[in-house]
């Protein structure tokens, strides 16, 4: 999650802080460490400066919490991880840590479990979903600060002027698309796939985890190969194969075939909740509607999620550990309050890891409704696990063997035969 694109909502009474210069500390408080990625050109405002609309989060959170000091250093993306590692090489961990990653953290020993910290109200808020991808040995060590999700994006107008439906399972999305071919005689791609080696990863996660497979089966294994995934790559070659897709989905890219849907030349893509804002960037004036990844006949739809996460590392010299964690969960209370969090997730441009928020959003843009079922259906990459590099290279190479000819199930199998080695 390094690239970030501003998303402008209408959010009135949001967040409406007036801004004061942090106070100094007095003997006796609790003084947070605290360390915050840089998301976009108003982070550091948010959290430090006059801020949006003349708030200020540091301020604000320290007049509400006495006896509590925030030392916040706003850091880039690309700075981050050396900082990090820096700091802990130092014995200077911070407190509090905004990053994407954790399971090296949580391996070496360094983290608090979240149930050390964070109230059970809000632990309640967050999807679920959201929860399950910060877990080593049943252990919850980070807890979801931001997210994106993908979602299916349909040209609204040309699905009004060819008249069908928004297709929810196969077999409605290849009528829909046989449909639409016959309507504009090949002027209009119906169905866009990625199959580059800059998302194959999520083209197969869409496809397989559709059909009830996936990367890994129950117990947290690699199953690459499972029958299911094979089905469901075949499934989308047929589309390619029907003339139903972009003509190159080895090589056209999902910013490729967002162009191609800004121009109205696509009439479905599969894209993050940013695609509006990257349509008006393109100055293209798409009628678009949001719904669910279509899903094989009888399973369900699941979306690519990606988070990044908030976590809190020990501090064995501090004096009162249990002042120290309830400062801490007193921080996320107040971070995830939807009067702050809703205004800090909409001016960055991304999706909420609470539901509360979630309703809030709603209430401000009725449109929004449409990603309740995406955030509650995510899924992610198991990312935590060793060879997911390798697994996400190998299915990329799998789907564009399979491409040119090569039986998807011998190629998956190979791969499969690696990562059990």
């Amino acid at each position: 999650m390094k690239r970030r694109t501003a998303l402008v909502l209408a959010m009135t009474g949001v967040m409406a802080m007036g801004f004061a210069a942090p106070a100094a500390a007095s003997e006796g408080d609790i003084t947070l460490d605290v360390i915050i990625c840089q998301y976009g050109p108003n982070t550091n405002e948010w959290f430090l400066g006059s801020g949006m609309d003349g708030t200020n989060f540091v301020a604000k959170f320290e007049e509400e919490n006495p006896g509590i000091k925030l030392n916040l250093d706003v850091v880039s993306w690309n700075d981050v991880y050396t900082e990090v590692d820096t700091r802990i090489a130092n014995n200077n961990a911070p407190d509090i840590l905004n990053i994407d990653v954790f399971a090296n953290y949580a391996n070496e020993g360094l983290l608090l479990p979240v149930s050390d910290y964070c109230p059970e109200d809000l632990y309640e808020d967050f999807f679920p979903s959201f929860i399950d991808q910060s877990v080593i040995d049943d252990t919850v060590w980070a807890v979801p600060d931001l997210a994106s999700a993908r979602a299916l994006f349909c040209n609204a107008d040309i699905f009004e002027e060819v008249g069908i439906d928004y297709p929810t399972t196969w077999s409605e999305l290849e009528d829909a698309c046989q449909a639409i071919i016959d309507y504009y005689d090949g002027e209009v791609y119906p169905w866009g796939i990625d199959m580059t080696t800059d998302e194959g990863q999520a083209a197969f996660a869409y496809y397989t985890w559709g059909n009830g497979g996936g990367f890994v089966d129950a117990d947290g294994n690699w199953a690459v190969n499972q029958p299911a995934n094979a089905e469901a790559i075949n499934f989308a070659l047929s589309l390619v194969e029907n003339g139903y897709t972009n003509p190159n989905p080895a090589t056209q890219t999902r910013y490729d075939l967002q162009d191609m849907f800004a121009a109205g030349k696509l009439a479905m893509v599969i894209a993050p909740n940013q695609l509006p804002t990257y349509v008006a960037d393109k100055e293209g004036e798409i009628n678009m509607v949001t719904v669910n990844i279509p899903a094989a006949d009888g399973k369900e739809s699941s979306s690519v999620g990606v988070m990044d996460r908030v976590m809190a590392f020990k501090d064995d010299t501090a004096e009162d550990q249990d002042a120290r964690n309830e400062a801490i969960g007193k921080f996320l209370k107040f971070f995830y309050d939807p009067e702050n969090y809703v205004g800090w997730v909409s001016m960055e441009g991304f999706l909420p890891a609470v539901n509360s928020a979630v309703e809030a959003l709603v209430a401000a843009d009725p449109s929004f409704e449409a990603w309740l079922d995406v955030l509650g259906g995510c899924q992610f990459y198991p990312t935590a696990m060793a060879e997911w590099d390798q697994v996400k290279q190998g299915v990329i190479a799998a789907e564009q063997a399979a491409l040119t000819g090569a039986d998807i199930q011998a190629e998956l199998d190979a791969l499969q035969e690696q990562l059990t080695q």
